[in-house]
């Protein structure tokens, strides 16, 4: 059985649940920092890397608040990069949404990512 989820300060850019919870683990789609509530396109203007992950973990948090979870919850992340070159700056900002011990995590470089962003980054949380 899953139950769907959704924030109501974070938009979908396509047809899909913000998390779907099937009992132990939750599920969270990726977010980008262009799927906020007053959602951009790809014509507007670029925030750079820092802001956009910034503004990622700020919609995760969103959503993880709908399914009465935190951070101290996450056990994987996968974090969707439109270039390695960002790695530096999203380990900054990664590092203060997380603390030690950290989730099991994998990173990768993608071509591009929807909506014109940057960095992508989804989670899979478990209740305790």
């Amino acid at each position: 059985m899953r139950k769907a989820f959704n924030s109501k300060t974070v938009s979908a850019s396509g047809p899909y649940s913000h998390a779907v919870d099937t009992g132990d683990f939750v599920y969270l789609s990726g977010q980008t920092a262009k799927n906020t509530g007053s959602q951009t396109t790809s014509e507007d203007s670029k925030e750079d890397i820092t802001s956009q992950t910034k503004q990622c973990f700020i919609n995760l948090q969103s959503v993880l608040d709908e399914v009465d979870l935190d951070e101290s919850n996450v056990v994987k992340v996968n974090v969707f990069l439109t270039s390695m070159d960002y790695f530096a700056e999203m380990n900054e900002v990664y590092q203060t949404f997380f603390s030690e011990p950290y989730p099991a995590r994998t990173c990768v470089a993608v071509k591009e990512l929807p909506l014109g962003a940057d960095v992508e980054i989804e989670l899979i949380a478990k209740r305790k």
